[in-house]
């Protein structure tokens, strides 16, 4: 059985981490696996939105799998490490909108596979966190780095040295989540977030994110040329010439 499934369907990918009884934790294989999965990806122009989820009840991703990691040699751990730091960031870095649905414990690893992508959505019921420091080492596939970047340097300190484990409300007040809901609601929640994705041009969603992920790189004026040249590539297409359309015909666009 596949470690990674990857269903595609009315423009939406929906990948599954498919270890269950390991509260899909990541193994090498599953690594490898969801790196091809992204590849290609990347490549399908009729995938608009990308949805990141755990197989189960119990788990978002648990992180790396520290039972294959025990036997594993130091260079063999470090070969895992940087491979799921590549992973995280080619995820960070797909042109479409990406969404964590949470449905269950993100620690470690996985919370940082979910700080990789633009959006994450818990139910109220689930715990997560950067808890590496309780097993005597740090998050190193991109949390001490992307943390910082969305909720500021004192709070990432204090979640990331004492190890804290958030429950969904408190992950929403420190600002680590988009959206907590109740637990029946959750797929609903992710649903509507969809749907309003969809709505919008899928071009102009790719170059919105491709100007702000950018320009937070930069300094302002170097943003804003980011920003002039990611909006004339809008120009052109027939998405702008489709919304124009419709806006003079009092109708809904067809993208």
């Amino acid at each position: 059985m596949s470690t990674i499934l990857c269903e595609k369907k009315n423009h939406v990918a929906t990948i599954t981490i498919n270890r269950p009884e390991s509260l899909n934790c990541f193994n090498y294989e599953t690594i490898i696996e969801l790196d091809r999965v992204i590849d290609e990806i990347r490549m399908n122009s009729e995938v608009r939105v990308v949805v990141v989820t755990g197989a189960g009840e119990k788990a978002f991703s648990t992180g790396a799998d520290l039972k294959e990691r025990k036997n594993l040699s130091d260079e063999q751990v470090i070969r895992n490490l940087n491979k799921m730091g590549e992973l995280f960031t080619k995820i960070d870095e797909l042109p479409q909108p990406t969404i964590a649905l949470i449905n269950g414990y993100a620690f470690g690893g996985g919370l940082e596979l979910a700080l990789a992508c633009d959006f994450r959505i818990v139910h109220s019921d689930v715990q997560l966190g950067l808890t590496e420091t309780s097993l005597a080492i740090i998050p190193g596939a991109g949390g001490t780095l992307r943390l910082p970047r969305l909720i500021g340097e004192a709070k990432a300190l204090e979640l990331i040295l004492t190890a804290k484990r958030l429950t969904g409300e408190e992950a929403f007040n420190y600002g680590v989540v988009t959206k907590v809901v109740p637990k029946e609601k959750l797929q609903t929640a992710c649903d509507e977030l969809i749907n309003q994705l969809l709505a919008n041009g899928p071009i102009a969603l790719k170059q919105a994110k491709f100007s702000i992920k950018n320009g937070m790189k930069v300094d302002l004026q170097t943003g804003l040329k980011i920003e002039r040249k990611a909006y004339e590539i809008t120009i052109p297409t027939e998405d702008r010439k489709e919304a124009l359309r419709a806006f003079q015909e009092k109708r809904k666009p067809k993208f």
